[in-house]
């Protein structure tokens, strides 16, 4: 039997549930001299591109929604986040037969954490992909409005229209299935966040817009909200997993961690303090609404946010398309089909073209996703799942003291974020 086909076997048993730990963990031994084929610097960029994703948009609304004092909320979240990344690599390295991020929560709790940790994510990662086509259709609908295409008896347009153009143009991105290869793609995801962060200092310093807003302290109203969209920030948990499996040295992923959260909230923090300080309490729930269309710096800003979900897309739903292909018969061939990949990946852009073109409150839906997915995916389960694996949870230490901390952060964020969101998507559809 080829490595190849032995590691299906292993991930068939992880995830089907077919398997005991002891059980995957004792498949995985017998390939325990397998490494993956990304480099260091290709996950890198994968991880990055992950972690600078929508959020570099949305970051200047949560700030203006919190005051500056939010900022502090800022960087403890991402110190949060990271360290949780870091638990999650560590339950991988205990159990060897963890090779997706549900099968941590079946380490640590079974089958009811495998379910728990299953829904999260994937609900998680499909609402994410959702606000990139949601996002688009804004921006694209605020450089081209009025703009309609009549087909026979059906007349579309405005965002409706540009969401399903964007839609048609990121499904090939989604037939591909090899990290290797989509780190071409995230390096292009990760080059249009920098150019997005110089055009907006660029609108501010050189065409007049200025660094004119003083905004405030602290709102507490809007606390809530602009945590949530912290937390939004750092969703890329559910696919480390994906990556640290897919990279050749295993043990230097808590450098690559480092590096990108490093980077990803140097750039998050440059953006909330240019957005605010250029629009203070009038800034949108994405930056790009600001901008005035007329200057050609703002045409390059929003014109790059096209290669977010092209850049982006495709690697939040890899882990979707997968579990899809878990769900076929064992003994079939049409799991290993190419065909099968492309249907799959297709029928989901279009699924989620249609809850954009129904939900269009980005900055609403991506805090609720925050607060109540985020928030699960990111603090609490990864905290869970290391207390339960290591069974640190059974002494009393600095480590315990802290990651129960987080939780207890967790749990606060995910209620009243939940709540303000909920209430002002309610009174939007009103």
């Amino acid at each position: 039997m080829s490595m190849e086909t032995e590691q299906r076997n292993v991930e068939n048993l992880s995830i089907n549930g077919k398997a005991t730990p002891n059980e995957a963990a004792t498949a995985s031994d017998d390939q325990a001299c397998e490494v993956g084929s990304t480099s260091f610097v290709k996950t890198c960029l994968n991880c990055l591109n992950t972690l600078s994703g929508v959020g570099i948009l949305s970051v200047s609304y949560a700030l203006a929604s919190g005051g500056w004092f939010s900022l502090i909320l800022l960087f403890i979240i991402a110190m949060s986040t990271f360290y949780t990344g870091v638990l999650i690599k560590k339950c991988m390295d205990m159990n060897p037969g963890i090779k997706t991020y549900p099968d941590i929560g079946y380490h640590a709790f079974g089958s009811k954490g495998r379910l728990v940790v299953s829904i999260t994510m994937y609900i998680e990662l499909y609402l994410v992909a959702t606000g990139f086509l949601i996002l688009e259709g804004d921006n694209l609908d605020n450089i081209f409005p009025n703009t309609v295409i009549e087909l026979a008896d059906l007349s579309l347009g405005g965002k409706k229209l540009f969401v399903i153009l964007i839609g048609i143009i990121i499904t090939p991105s989604v037939w591909i299935d090899n990290l290797n290869l989509l780190s071409y793609i995230s390096a292009s995801g990760v080059f249009a966040s920098i150019i997005i962060i110089c055009s907006i200092f660029w609108i501010a310093t050189i065409d007049g817009v200025g660094f004119n807003h003083r905004g405030t302290l602290i709102n507490w109203e809007g606390i809530p909200t602009a945590v949530s969209l912290y937390v939004f920030c750092y969703c890329a948990h559910p696919v480390f997993p994906t990556m640290y499996n897919s990279t050749k040295m295993k043990p230097q992923f808590s450098n690559v961690l480092f590096v990108c959260f490093v980077l990803s909230t140097f750039g998050y923090v440059s953006m909330a303090i240019f957005g605010y300080l250029m629009y203070g309490s009038d800034v949108q729930s994405q930056i790009t609404l600001n901008l005035p269309v007329n200057k050609l710096s703002s045409k390059v800003a929003i014109f790059t946010t096209l290669v977010y979900p092209i850049a982006k897309y495709a690697l939040m739903v890899i882990p979707i398309t997968n579990a899809l292909k878990e769900l076929l018969p064992a003994d079939g061939t049409c799991k290993k089909s190419r065909f099968t990949n492309i249907l799959m990946g297709t029928a989901l852009v279009i699924s989620t073209v249609i809850v954009a073109v129904s939900v269009p409150f980005f900055g609403y839906l991506m805090a609720l996703v925050g607060a109540v997915l985020s928030v699960t995916a990111s603090l609490l389960l990864p905290c869970f799942c290391y207390l339960k694996i290591s069974g640190t949870y059974k002494k009393f230490c600095f480590q315990t003291v802290a990651i129960v901390g987080i939780i207890f952060a967790g749990v606060v964020i995910g209620i009243f974020g939940t709540y303000t969101s909920v209430r002002n998507i309610i009174e939007q559809f009103m």
